[in-house]
């Protein structure tokens, strides 16, 4: 296991809207061609770019030694900083047109970089305004161009909510919620394909968790066709870009607690996720999840949905409702930890390998 994956096991300097001490001298624009955005995410007029989404990071590579970001945010979120594949350290982010420091310590070489919003929309979202960086730094282009792409369209497990809770009993807390460390981003590691997850705690295909109705006026249906996840229902431009697979994990919440949805609302509200899919993807590979979390004996209703779509290219994966230790594999709240999302991965891998063609290899999956 490397220890950029297994984040605990790492020094984490945790830095939250203070400025720096000493400015950066070089200022380059967030939409810079050198700058690859990966997931939903909206270009300003000035140049900032916004987004919200889970998961959403930025790649390119630097020189200068070191590397702040001025930036903006609703909320407060959390990202994972990766400098040459290894976690350089994870900042919090807070406030509004602050001079946050990224990267600093590593010498003025080239560096790759990778920054990735690790905690959901609906904590904050973020416009980033600048790079900056020192005088004799600059930003190039990350040469490396990923062919796969997996758009992932989930609740709490894909965004990887308490992730690094210690135990079940453990409250959720913001920093314990990691993406990087959900079955969605393992298994695009190990098919090395860039992702986007469109995912938020607590929704579901019909009924969202808590709800006192069946049926919930906005659900993921609704959520996976916006640009942001919360505070705008602008609708996404889905010529932007055009994923390779669909994997879709839902239904923990729907039928989590009283009232649950009938079969027949789950069965529309479920179809026309899927109808949406195909206008805007075409004929692409859709995998949808029977999740191990699921838990109602509703298996029946997701056979009913995909065999009422009656299309070869939509597949149906059934997990083992044994699959993951109550104990042992749990983190905040009862949601999997690192643990548990690797075993989670484990049995998805083989079967996107079959219905994509993509080979396994004897990487580690982490």
């Amino acid at each position: 296991m490397k220890k950029h994956y297994l984040i605990w096991l790492v020094s984490i300097a945790i830095l939250c809207c203070t400025p720096e001490a000493k400015s950066a001298e070089k200022a380059i624009k967030a939409n810079d061609t050198a700058v690859r955005y990966t997931g939903r995410t909206q270009i300003q007029p000035d140049g900032s770019v916004t987004f919200d989404w889970v998961g959403t990071y930025l790649e390119t590579r630097f020189t200068g030694g070191a590397l702040s970001l001025k930036i903006t945010e609703t909320g407060t979120s959390y990202y994972n900083v990766f400098v040459d594949g290894t976690l350089h350290r994870v900042v919090k982010v807070c406030g509004t047109d602050t001079l946050i420091n990224f990267v600093s310590g590593v010498n003025r070489k080239m560096h790759s970089l990778r920054i990735q919003k690790r905690t959901e929309g609906e904590f904050g979202n973020t416009t980033i305004h600048q790079f900056l960086l020192a005088s004799s730094g600059d930003l190039q282009e990350e040469p490396k161009v990923r062919t796969r792409h997996i758009e992932f369209i989930g609740n709490s497990l894909t965004c990887g909510y308490g992730a690094e809770g210690k135990n079940r009993d453990e409250p959720f807390r913001l920093e314990t919620e990691n993406c990087n460390l959900s079955f969605s981003t393992i298994t695009a590691r190990y098919f090395d394909a860039d992702y986007s997850l469109l995912a938020h705690s607590g929704k579901g295909a019909v009924r969202n968790y808590g709800d006192s109705v069946r049926v919930s006026a906005v659900t993921m249906k609704n959520k996976m066709l916006q640009t942001f996840d919360e505070g705008s229902t602008q609708q996404w431009n889905f010529t932007d870009y055009h994923p390779d697979l669909v994997v879709i994990n839902l239904g923990t919440n729907d039928f989590s607690l009283e009232p649950q949805p009938y079969k027949s609302e789950f069965i529309e509200s479920y179809t026309q996720m899927l109808k949406q899919l195909r206008q805007h993807y075409g004929n692409i590979p859709i995998l949808c999840i029977y999740c191990c979390t699921v838990p109602a004996p509703v298996y029946s209703f997701y056979e009913a949905a995909v065999d009422a779509m009656n299309d070869p290219n939509i597949f149906l994966l059934k997990m083992k409702n044994d699959l993951l230790n109550d104990t042992t594999d749990l983190g905040a709240v009862w949601h999997p930890n690192y643990n548990g999302h690797r075993k989670m991965a484990m049995n998805i891998i083989p079967y996107i390998s079959t219905i994509m063609g993509w080979e396994l290899s004897r990487k580690t999956i982490e």
